[in-house]
């Protein structure tokens, strides 16, 4: 006797269908969405989807970042929120690895993530001098490394905290110049995760490249975080409301 399926098991194969339909649509978004070559096919179209999510849900105003073809560079932001290396990903046509403290990089839900994608975690309290080797060895290699160096999330109307003068030794020691970015319309300000989720109308501007004349150039310093920290830009075009 031939049994007729259930209509849990119906049901069930159903949604097997659809989430299988939605990951192939999803994949092929993301792959056509891809901004820059990881090298691996899969970080490609996740590459991809996280520009779409930008641009889509929080909005994000920029063009991809004029950095240089090739060789080694810094992107110094400030750092307002958990969003901000997301946001720096979405408009960098090379692959972008950041140095991010260890309690971040050790969450073990983005963990793997992290490995993929070539962070490099900073034990403050422990060695952070292994960081900034890693980071110097990547930047000699030709690579491209995010830093923020207020050295913690800093709200842009809270107290002045200077800049970590690692940033100028790594510039100088790899011989790689420093782009200033500067995120804005962030929703999420002062916050990691939830930042991900507060729909923004995000901004990053970008400076004019600084080139460092050795690890203790003051002015140098000194137009990185008046270019970071200024207020942004007024929008020019239709009220920002309009969008």
């Amino acid at each position: 006797m031939i049994l007729a399926p259930s209509n849990e098991w119906l049901f069930g194969l159903a949604l097997l269908l659809a989430l299988w339909l939605g990951w192939r649509r999803l994949s092929a978004v993301g792959r056509e969405a891809n901004g820059a070559d990881w090298g691996n096919d899969w970080l490609n179209r996740l590459d991809g989807l996280a520009r779409l999510f930008c641009r889509r849900f929080h909005r994000l105003d920029a063009a991809p970042l004029p950095v240089p073809a090739s060789g080694g560079a810094l992107l110094a932001a400030n750092h307002i929120s958990g969003l901000d290396p997301i946001l720096m990903l979405a408009v960098c046509p090379r692959p972008l690895r950041f140095m991010v403290a260890k309690e971040e990089y050790n969450r073990w839900w983005l963990r793997w993530l992290y490995d993929r994608i070539g962070f490099i975690p900073v034990d403050r309290q422990g060695a952070p001098e292994k960081a900034f080797y890693a980071a110097r060895k990547a930047l000699a290699a030709g690579e491209l490394i995010g830093v923020f160096p207020q050295g913690k999330v800093t709200p842009p109307d809270g107290p002045r905290v200077p800049l970590k003068r690692g940033v100028l030794m790594l510039s100088d020691l790899a011989q790689a110049p420093i782009v200033p970015l500067r995120l804005s319309g962030i929703k999420g300000v002062g916050k990691i995760v939830k930042s991900v989720f507060m729909r923004s109308n995000a901004r990053i501007e970008v400076g004019a490249p600084i080139l460092v004349a050795d690890g203790r150039d003051s002015e140098a310093l000194r137009r990185l975080e008046e270019f970071i920290t200024a207020p942004p830009e007024p929008l020019s075009g239709p009220d920002e409301t309009a969008r």
